[in-house]
């Protein structure tokens, strides 16, 4: 049996007549064409321009058709990409819908808000079952069988329609202070008393050392999100404080409704009374929880150990012997803790039916990635442009809002990658604290039942999909608004309201993919 994880999609309303875009013709792109119209608006270079959407990118501005990383692209491929992302200020799910409303498509999206299976049911989705072997060999090859059969379990006809992200180790980890530990003098703890003792001595004995009382022994996120760590003790199936769908008593069932959950309301309730859990965590905006671990008021929290070079550079500005470690989940009798571990399954590019007519040269563009030949290109870029050489080592120049960003397309993820990513991003002396992260990570991750589950489940049970009924109830117990036992009353409001037929979905998806 085949073990699997989930993802939250929540669906756009589109109308089918802003979707059918090119719902006739033939699915085979028409490379004449392609080279025909896209010509008309590249560079006078000869390469062929590729629109490319991604949302989320980060610090700096948009690259124009003269960029370097632009033209050494154009120059090994024939196709010039133009990166398209949303304006400032702009939800993206939002602006992606209005570019779909709108017939603004590009002619490569990277799927949000479950727009991947909207397209899909509504036509407006170009499958890539022939067009990946032909024009994307290196991305059919290097992505698991695995995830392709994830990827076809998705759609009601069986077909690829999106390239998936693939990780193949955990991302998310449970994270600890050390220095904290070590000056509150105690062990990292291997049960759920021990954590528990541990957080008092964080609250109690001033380890960030500024005489304040000002520690926050353990803090997540509005609604409850990321503080997975503290639902782990309890084998809860959790991604960034969203219940999953995992293997309770032998089937498939949505976390958020399992006696483990209810455990592990019950345990954090008690952190939150005892102050123990930041008492504004309902109340923390992303930004304002981050200050605060940065700030060095935080001592246990849950988050990514690849991305912690920032966060932890902000902590040594105050702290200078801080050290972050990854904390082995604590036990809790009778339940068997796990970190959420996401490999595979989850969308990442698609190209929309309207322009068929040059997917081959999106994936030409997109096989590049994949081409373990630029593997050194792809991790470094350009010297001068996105790295330097220092000491003879390639060393990756920081992002900044005035310098052009670099398309980056591949979502595939080794142990031998992070690694990879570690050296090339950390300095030395801070590689060996992330690597052993994931080591710790590694060591208590598993990959959930749900992996790749599409958000066609959810069709017309919305409230189901957005989990809005979990953080009210969730939220209003742990802050002491309702007893314990509204949580079996909001079972059974869950079920009624649609969840009972959601987990006949599911469990029908389930059977199939296992096989």
């Amino acid at each position: 049996m085949r073990t699997q994880l989930t993802h939250k999609i929540v669906p756009l309303m589109l109308s089918l007549s802003m979707l059918l875009v090119a719902g006739c013709g033939s699915n085979t792109p028409n490379a004449e064409g392609s080279e025909g119209a896209a010509g008309e608006g590249n560079s006078g270079t000869g390469a062929v321009k590729v629109e490319v959407f991604k949302s989320h990118m980060g610090i700096g501005s948009m690259p124009a058709a003269d960029d370097p990383h632009v033209k050494y692209i154009a120059d090994q491929t024939g196709v010039q990409y133009e990166l398209i992302t949303t304006p400032p200020g702009s939800e993206p799910s939002e602006y992606l819908n209005l570019m779909i409303a709108s017939d603004d498509l590009p002619d490569i999206l990277r799927p949000i808000g479950g727009v991947e299976q909207t397209l899909i049911q509504q036509g407006g989705a170009l499958p890539l079952d022939e067009l990946l072997p032909e024009y994307a060999p290196h991305v059919w090859e290097s992505i698991p069988q695995e995830a392709w059969d994830i990827v076809r379990s998705a759609s009601p006809d069986g077909k690829i329609y999106y390239v998936p992200k693939v990780f193949l180790v955990p991302e998310r980890a449970p994270l600890i202070r050390k220095d904290w530990l070590d000056k509150v003098g105690m062990e990292m703890p291997k049960t759920k008393d021990e954590y528990v003792e541990l957080l008092k001595a964080f609250r109690d004995k001033d380890p960030n050392g500024n005489g304040k009382a000002d520690e926050l022994p353990t803090s997540g996120r509005e609604f409850g999100r990321w503080m997975d760590h503290l639902f782990a003790i309890y084998g809860v199936a959790m991604w960034e404080g969203y219940p999953e769908w995992d293997e309770y008593d032998g089937k498939i069932q949505y976390a958020g409704t399992t006696a483990n959950m209810r455990e592990a309301i019950k345990f954090i309730r008690m952190l939150y009374e005892e102050k123990l859990l930041d008492n504004e965590t309902f109340l923390n905006k992303g930004e304002v929880w981050q200050a605060k671990i940065n700030n060095n008021l935080v001592g246990s929290w849950y988050h990514l150990p690849a991305n912690v070079r920032d966060r932890y550079n902000a902590m040594l500005t105050q702290a200078p012997d801080a050290y972050i470690a990854a904390m082995p989940l604590p036990k809790a009798e009778g339940f068997d803790a796990f970190v959420t571990q996401k490999s595979m399954g989850e969308p990442e590019w698609m190209i929309p039916a309207a322009k068929q007519d040059n997917a081959s040269n999106a994936l030409k563009l997109l096989d590049f990635f994949y081409n373990p030949e630029n593997d050194e290109f792809v991790r470094f870029g350009l010297e001068g442009e996105q790295h330097e050489v220092k000491d003879g080592r390639k060393v990756i120049i920081p992002p900044a809002d005035n310098k052009p960003l670099a398309l980056g397309m591949k979502n595939l993820t080794t142990t031998d990658d992070m690694n990879k990513r570690i050296e090339e991003t950390y300095p030395e002396n801070q590689q060996q604290m992330v690597k052993d992260m994931f080591t710790v990570s590694t060591a208590d991750a598993r990959q959930i039942a749900g992996d790749g589950l599409p958000a066609s489940v959810y069709e017309g049970y919305p409230d189901i999909q957005s989990h809005k009924l979990f953080q009210e109830v969730l939220t209003k117990i742990v802050i002491g608004e309702q007893p314990l036992e509204a949580y079996d009353e909001y079972v059974k409001k869950w079920n009624a309201s649609g969840g009972e037929e959601v987990t006949h979905r599911v469990q029908e998806w389930y059977e199939k993919v296992k096989k």
